[in-house]
């Protein structure tokens, strides 16, 4: 039975995310696999609050805020190439998911 693999990529440096995004397409197109996406969800804004001393209170620093990029592509068909794809090095800047789903035809049981 065929496995579909979704792919989930969060990162805050959108540059080096785009670019994984890429790389996974451009093998994608290689091996013959069946991609869809990337899907792009709209980014999500932190903001993170910092105190001038470790047990918080009066002074603070102005707020760190950050962006996180998310990406997700979804995999299909040489399961073989698919779990090498998902099994790369990814940069440290980027946070993977990896989720496979087995899909059955209708009528099977």
């Amino acid at each position: 039975m065929p496995f579909v693999t979704t792919l989930t990529l969060r990162s805050g440096d959108r540059a080096a995310l785009d670019g994984v995004v890429d790389d996974i397409r451009t093998e994608a197109e290689r091996k013959g696999i069946e991609l869809k996406g990337p899907h792009t969800s709209p980014p999500d804004t932190y903001r993170v609050r910092q105190y001038k001393r470790i047990t918080g209170g009066v002074g603070r620093f102005p707020d760190w805020k950050y962006t996180v990029y998310e990406r997700q592509l979804r995999l299909s068909g040489h399961d073989e190439s698919v779990r090498r794809i998902a099994g790369w090095s990814f940069p440290r800047s980027i946070h993977v998911e990896v989720a496979v789903e087995q899909v059955r035809s209708a009528g099977s049981d």
